[in-house]
């Protein structure tokens, strides 16, 4: 029963022996000149202000969130789209339902300050 594995097994070793003979050749060939301007972060083309290390208001993270919540809600919006001609009238009472409680809320995060990351 293993032997019908063994194409798999021989493509894993020759995927890996391949990336680990890549690395090492670019390691071993690649100029080593480090100079101030390619050891330095790059941020869009602008110099780099304070430290790597700064930490972010939990407002931040809080927002990153919902914005991550309603959008992938969006997502639900395709699947019904493509088969609204089959649901008719039940399906769009349903999606209304479902956009209602989405727009509650946001309207409840809204009103309590959660899309708000300066204060």
């Amino acid at each position: 029963m293993l032997f019908s594995y063994l194409p798999i097994f021989i493509l894993i070793l020759l995927v890996a022996g391949f990336a680990l003979a890549t690395l090492f050749v670019s390691h071993a060939l690649g100029p080593r000149r480090p100079t101030q301007a390619k050891l330095a972060p790059y941020e869009c083309g602008i110099d780099p202000v304070g430290s790597a290390r700064e930490r972010f208001s939990v407002k931040f993270y809080l927002v990153a969130m919902l914005f991550i919540i309603f959008d992938i809600e969006i997502v639900f919006l395709y699947p019904w789209a493509v088969i609204l001609s089959s649901l008719r009238l039940f399906g769009l009472i349903e999606m209304i339902v479902f956009l209602g409680i989405l727009l509650i809320g946001l309207l409840y995060v809204w009103r309590r300050g959660g899309l708000e990351w300066t204060t």
